[in-house]
């Protein structure tokens, strides 16, 4: 299972990888391949202001449906429109082409309360 050192991990199973002020968020490895083949995400809060564990879109897979919750506070500014025509880009490559959303990060102090690699791991039990 790749996690790769750098992230930080919410217990939903999302990542972020900050860059200044902007947070870019996607789901994990092990949560891609729960879910099974990805077909479509649907993120409709762009330019809104979210706070953390707010629903930020929902994810779906051949074999169910799942929200997509916000690991930190701040404005949605991008979502990545290439998984509107390719969603299975989370399933090849999680942790690159297939990211979800960009974040103006309103309080970055919450970013103490993700797991970092480690501590994911054995969240996971791995």
């Amino acid at each position: 299972m790749n996690i790769p050192a750098e992230l930080k991990y919410s217990t939903d199973h999302e990542w972020i990888n900050v860059d200044g002020e902007i947070a870019t968020i996607g789901i994990t490895d092990y949560a891609q391949k729960e879910l099974g083949d990805i077909v479509f995400v649907d993120v409709t809060c762009e330019g809104d202001t979210l706070s953390a564990g707010d629903t930020f879109g929902t994810i779906e897979a051949v074999k169910t449906v799942a929200d997509l919750a916000l690991p930190i506070s701040g404005e949605v500014i991008e979502f990545n429109s290439d998984l509107e025509s390719d969603a299975s880009a989370i399933n090849n490559d999680p942790y690159g082409t297939g990211w979800i959303i960009k974040v103006k990060m309103s309080n970055p102090a919450e970013l103490s309360a993700l797991m970092d690699a480690e501590a994911y791991k054995a969240h996971l039990g791995a």
